[in-house]
């Protein structure tokens, strides 16, 4: 930041998990300055966060507080509203994913964005993360059509499962976290979805009756690629495979190998990728492959708070240098859209068609 630039005033509502992770970006980068919190109860906070106000209310504390920036961290239902509400007021808008919880809502905000003539970025951490660029530089080398499996399962108790379980009052495992690793599908293929299935089942009598804390969806590209997603969340989830990151295609396949001591409650195993591995299919004239797999070791690797701080560094960045962001507004529109649709056939037992 020049010494001639103010920093950007920046409120941030939600103060979970993800909300206090950002809150603390926004304290630690001088192109911020947070004027406020917003949370409807007093959380215990890291002491460099004690000293803000806590405001209970988000539509009265941006009305009194007039920020440049909302961040939107609170639970996914009132996404929509919220930034809606900061584009209205004349903020620029950074808002976890998923960016809402119907198409609608989320189209919706894309258009008080444009009306505003503001920035509007959302929280896709794993668009940030060096290995997972890497990732899928290496399977956009391998070319389609491809095969995706991936999935992220979560065996929670105790305080996370509290979480899990207060995120499932709005939204199902497969949307949720879906969205991150449909956008990496996406982001390889540059295909258009054209029909999604899902399935999901209740497997706890802690949740509502209409809710699934466990799913599977899958999607087919127009380009004849396939890909599948799967997450759980609670008490009885495996342990077992609960983290498959692999990417196949005629010509090979790039897969994350996860360290076999990891844990799917460690909030950094979700975004730490250990080693990528590089398949090549060819065969020599014997019917042997000709090359080795290659390991790449992704030494270094950025935390989960250090990943936060890259992107509200990239929020700064749009802001500063007015980044169009076309692009990333329409491919988290598409993951959500597709997330969704699976969410719909998992409940109506039929297959959606995009």
């Amino acid at each position: 930041m020049s010494s001639t630039e103010k920093p950007i005033r920046v409120l941030v509502a939600g103060l979970g998990n993800m909300g206090r992770s950002h809150a603390l970006a926004y304290h630690n980068n001088p192109g911020f300055e947070i004027v406020g919190l917003v949370n409807r109860s007093t959380p215990t906070l890291d002491p460099a966060l004690a000293g803000y106000e806590i405001h209970a209310d988000f539509l009265t504390a941006l009305a009194e507080l007039k920020p440049d920036l909302c961040a939107i961290c609170t639970y996914s239902d009132s996404h929509a509203d919220y930034a809606v509400a900061a584009f209205e007021a004349g903020c620029d808008v950074f808002v976890e994913k998923p960016l809402a919880t119907t198409v609608a809502d989320a189209e919706r905000v894309v258009s008080a964005a444009k009306v505003a003539g503001k920035k509007l970025v959302i929280g896709y951490i794993l668009r940030h993360h060096p290995s997972w660029i890497r990732l899928i530089a290496e399977a956009r080398k391998l070319g389609p059509p491809y095969v995706f499996r991936m999935n992220l399962n979560q065996q929670s108790s105790g305080p996370t499962w509290d979480v899990h379980k207060a995120l499932m009052q709005t939204t199902p495992p497969i949307v949720d976290c879906g969205v991150h690793y449909v956008d990496v599908m996406c982001q390889i293929t540059d295909a258009k979805p054209v029909e999604v299935r899902g399935m999901g089942l209740r497997l706890s009598d802690e949740i509502a009756p209409d809710m699934y804390n466990y799913g599977h969806l899958q999607v087919i590209f127009d380009d004849k690629s396939v890909g599948w997603y799967e997450a759980g969340w609670g008490p009885m989830i495996s342990e077992t495979a609960f983290f498959v990151k692999d990417v196949m295609s005629p010509r090979g396949s790039v897969s994350i190998v996860m360290d076999p001591n990891a844990k799917s409650d460690d909030i950094d195993t979700h975004t730490k990728t250990s080693v990528i591995r590089l398949h090549n299919a060819e065969t020599g004239p014997d019917g042997r492959f000709i090359r080795p797999d290659e390991d790449m070791t992704m030494a270094g690797e950025p935390g989960h708070q250090q990943l936060c701080d890259f992107e509200q560094a990239y929020m700064l960045k749009a802001i500063r240098e007015d980044i169009d962001l076309s692009r990333h507004i329409d491919d988290a529109v598409q993951s959500l859209r597709i997330c969704l649709a699976a969410d719909e056939s998992a409940r109506t037992g039929k297959p959606i068609y995009l």
